[in-house]
């Protein structure tokens, strides 16, 4: 079972608090091309260092952004690989799924499923009011994105699905002893590293009830299925599909993407139906498709101690 994969004696909650720290530390590592780009950036044009992200974002081309950010969840990513190694002495498999390997069509459902709902969705709010949208498509530069974002959008995602849904859930499962507390925990950490995203700054704090809420969805899917993969491979189109198609001037990153939303954006519909409509039906088209059952106990129940683990 995938919790208590990463249930050992010696796994104790204050090792957690190391691991997380030292995964901290390799993505500031990993920002530092970045941080050193601006510095050289400033100091060639003779213009002030950017104070705040928007300004930073900025500064260079948004293929060029788009890979200097992405670096820091690489240099995560592989942060997370040598603590789980080392520290916990668990393979990265264990913090992955229950399997015994990753089951990667499960990845390509939910990466697919949510692909084709978001580019519907889109389609289906263009059509209702194409005067908020203008056409942003740049062929080379376009492509120039597909390659950056299939490549690191998927790492920056599987980041952060192993550190919230993978690492710190087994974490909180050591620490609690149960199922519930992990998944409240990780689902409110996630959304609140989310809050200094400018969509808050723009929509109010009521959109962090989508961001919780999305938390919520994927550490649902990760604990009834007994891994992961559903979880990457929504997240992974979440994001990428977000990049492609739609880029506003408030959103995290501007990218040459399809379409450039010029509405000035409020937080009703958006974040009301995905959390009390969208998700109960992927919950719904999950659970029959991988026949899930025992609802209570993979969600609330208490962590039978493995005798041996990975």
């Amino acid at each position: 079972m995938f919790l208590e994969q990463g249930i050992k004696p010696q796994n104790k909650f204050w090792l957690y608090l190391i691991g997380s720290v030292l995964i901290i530390i390799a993505s500031f590592i990993g920002q530092i091309p970045f941080s050193a780009a601006l510095l050289y950036s400033s100091f060639v044009n003779k213009k002030a260092f950017p104070t705040d992200n928007a300004g930073a974002m900025s500064v260079f081309d948004p293929n060029l952004t788009l890979f200097l950010v992405m670096i820091s969840f690489a240099f995560a990513f592989i942060g997370i690989y040598f603590v789980v190694k080392y520290l916990h002495n668990q393979t990265l498999l264990s913090v992955t799924t229950s399997r015994q390997r990753v089951d990667w069509s499960r990845i390509l459902f939910s990466f697919v499923l949510w692909a084709l709902f978001s580019a519907l969705s889109f389609w289906a709010i263009y059509m209702r009011s194409p005067e908020n949208f203008v056409w942003n498509f740049k062929l080379i530069p376009f492509l120039i994105l597909i390659v950056v974002g299939t490549i690191f959008i998927p790492i920056q995602t599987s980041t952060e699905e192993y550190v919230f849904r993978g690492y710190l859930m087994q974490g909180f499962a050591n620490l609690a002893q149960n199922k519930w507390f992990p998944l409240l925990m990780t689902s409110l950490i996630f959304g609140s590293m989310h809050v200094f995203n400018p969509e808050v700054a723009k929509m109010g704090y009521v959109i962090m009830i989508y961001y919780i809420g999305t938390g919520l969805f994927l550490g649902i899917i990760t604990l009834m299925d007994e891994g992961m993969e559903l979880a990457l491979g929504f997240h992974a189109a979440n994001n990428l599909v977000g990049a492609i198609l739609v880029t506003s001037d408030w959103s995290v990153f501007q990218t040459y993407s399809i379409f450039k939303d010029m509405s000035e954006p409020s937080a009703g519909l958006d974040v009301i139906l995905p959390i009390f409509v969208v998700y109960p039906i992927l919950l719904f088209i999950f659970a029959k498709k991988y026949k899930w059952s025992n609802w209570k106990e993979k969600l609330t129940g208490k962590i039978s101690i493995l005798e041996t683990s990975n």
